[in-house]
């Protein structure tokens, strides 16, 4: 507990957690507002079905999370990589093992302080995408009456909970690559290739891609009019949730898993 309070502490300090929360909310409040001050010229010609539902209440709370969950998991992916490449870049991590701590500890814990901060994240960005739809569908003349309707709610937080351990396995990808390579950049560098390939060879290979990493945690949450899910974009092909709930444990346990055998055999000495 000591070392995750340590943690959380270190992570509220750092200028990354800043500054991926605060890019991410400008990118949505981008799409938004340009979303809201544009609808009625993309109505007439005839293709803005799609952002008057993105600004439609209480649709739109479900499509929030999604659009949240759809920019955040290569925002929180990166983010881990970051912290995990410091680690080793800074000596944090051999100046912890100086003073007797366990390798694997100190690294597990770390990630768990990142899921924490990526969860609270989430909430924010959440919080944030209400209002910036709010303000979208007021420029674009839609009605707001639906913002009141709570019956939508009863199952946000099982959402949120998907969405939210869709965001942990993808950071943990970032996370256990920058660990491996000992560089936040290859983490960052590697967990977007990652993306993109996924995105790629699923035109190809969907029976096969939908098990991978970022489509894994997209199929965690699928709604009639999804936006994406926490890795990005629109897959081509989903397993169903509840089979997503084992690939994505699968996943997280074997990337936190190398994280933790790396850590314990390599040389930080020096």
């Amino acid at each position: 507990m000591r070392i995750f309070i340590s943690t959380l502490g270190k992570l509220r300090s750092r200028l990354a957690t800043w500054l991926t929360l605060g890019l991410l909310l400008l990118l949505m409040a981008l799409i938004y507002l340009a979303s809201g001050a544009t609808y009625k010229e993309t109505l007439q010609r005839g293709n803005g079905q799609a952002i008057g539902l993105l600004l439609t209440f209480p649709d739109a709370y479900a499509l929030i999370l999604s659009f949240v969950l759809a920019l955040g998991g290569l925002f929180v992916m990166a983010y881990a990589a970051a912290i995990a490449g410091s680690e080793w870049t800074w000596g944090t991590l051999k100046t912890s093992v100086a003073r007797g701590e366990s390798r694997s500890r100190y690294m597990l814990t770390t990630y768990a302080g990142i899921a924490l901060v990526a969860g609270i994240g989430m909430l924010v960005a959440f919080a944030a995408g209400v209002l910036l739809a709010f303000v979208g569908a007021k420029l674009a003349g839609i009605p707001t009456d639906g913002i009141s309707d709570t019956s939508i709610f009863g199952n946000l937080p099982e959402q949120f909970l998907r969405g939210w351990y869709g965001l942990i396995e993808v950071g943990a990808i970032g996370f256990t690559v920058a660990t491996l390579a000992r560089s936040q950049l290859a983490g960052v560098g590697a967990g977007i290739g990652i993306y993109f390939a996924e995105m790629f060879a699923g035109a190809f290979l969907p029976d096969i891609v939908k098990y991978l990493p970022f489509n894994a945690a997209n199929s965690l949450i699928q709604t009639d009019a999804a936006v994406g899910g926490a890795g990005g974009g629109r897959t081509l092909a989903v397993i169903d949730p509840t089979t997503a709930l084992v690939v994505v444990g699968i996943w997280i346990v074997l990337g936190l898993g190398l994280t933790a055998l790396f850590t314990e055999r390599a040389e930080i000495s020096g």
